[in-house]
């Protein structure tokens, strides 16, 4: 199962024992595919895949799946939903033997276990565990190649939604002096700090958790803001974003759908400029400057 940015492991707690099943949620759209899927990461949703007409998810066993089920039948009336019992499978050996090199431009993402002999300037080290972003993604990959083109030597960057840290870790690879990953998800903290220490960051990532945007002010002024978020999120922090960039700074989007694209367009046109898109499978990334 694929995210926004990574992959979740749904591991679950030893309960009388055995591993609790995790709900699996099936989804059969009768209209709008990507309105569906919004609804489903708006609801808490951490990966949706395609499987012919539906669309899958996973929810831990102790989730109340009553207000996904309103979330996805509020954006399309007509859905067909089933929940079942996940297979017991060892999702943390799975994930493992799921999990590969992701190379992007100049930098390659890596889990520990296929890091060896690796040049460490261009190599991410993430441990998957339980955090948001591995490089597996389309989204994290595709901000992945655009920040290629935007992180100057020297520049400071604000990662908002920052998950395992990947993207805050690739800006210094890339010459950033400074990044801040900034996350809200308890925990994702421990797994982020884990891949900064491990890829050897420590001085120039600072892990801070807590609402983007309260703290993004707090922070400013950066050259550099990235967010792979969900796109209604995205929107909500546009005039944050504006007011904490440098006059030169630049902004990297990404977690907005394909669909989406024609609407984040309408919105940006106002205040910014687009400098650069990506697209892969259902997702579309964005570099923005200011006008």
């Amino acid at each position: 199962m694929t995210d926004r940015g990574g992959e979740t492991t749904p591991g679950g707690g030893e309960r009388a024992g055995r591993r609790a099943p995790w709900q699996a949620m099936r989804v059969r759209p009768s209209g709008d595919r990507g309105a569906v899927a919004t609804a489903l990461f708006a609801a808490g949703s951490q990966g949706v895949h395609d499987d012919g007409p539906a669309l899958v998810t996973h929810f831990p066993p102790d989730v109340d799946l009553g207000p996904v089920r309103a979330a996805v039948l509020a954006a399309d009336a007509a859905a067909t939903i089933d929940v079942h019992e996940a297979p017991d499978v060892d999702w943390t050996e799975a994930w493992k033997h799921g999990v590969g090199v992701q190379e992007v431009g100049s930098l390659t993402v890596v889990p520990p276990w296929l890091a060896a002999g690796r040049d460490p300037a261009t190599t991410i080290v993430i441990d998957p565990g339980m955090a948001f972003g591995t490089g597996e993604h389309q989204t994290t990959r595709r901000v992945l190649e655009l920040m290629q083109r935007v992180i100057r030597a020297g520049d400071t960057v604000a990662d908002l939604g920052a998950g395992s840290a990947v993207l805050s870790i690739a800006a210094v690879k890339l010459g950033a002096a400074r990044a801040v990953a900034i996350e809200m998800d308890p925990d994702a903290i421990e797994n982020a700090e884990e891949n900064v220490a491990r890829n050897g960051v420590g001085s120039r990532v600072t892990v801070i958790e807590g609402d983007a945007g309260l703290l993004l002010p707090l922070v400013a002024p950066v050259r550099v803001v990235l967010a792979n978020i969900i796109s209604s999120v995205l929107v909500e922090l546009l005039p944050a974003i504006a007011a904490a960039l440098t006059a030169d700074g630049q902004a990297v989007l990404s977690g907005i759908l394909v669909d989406e694209r024609e609407h984040m367009l309408d919105v940006l046109a106002a205040e910014w400029r687009v400098d650069a898109e990506a697209r892969e499978g259902q997702w579309w990334s964005v570099a923005i400057v200011r006008r």
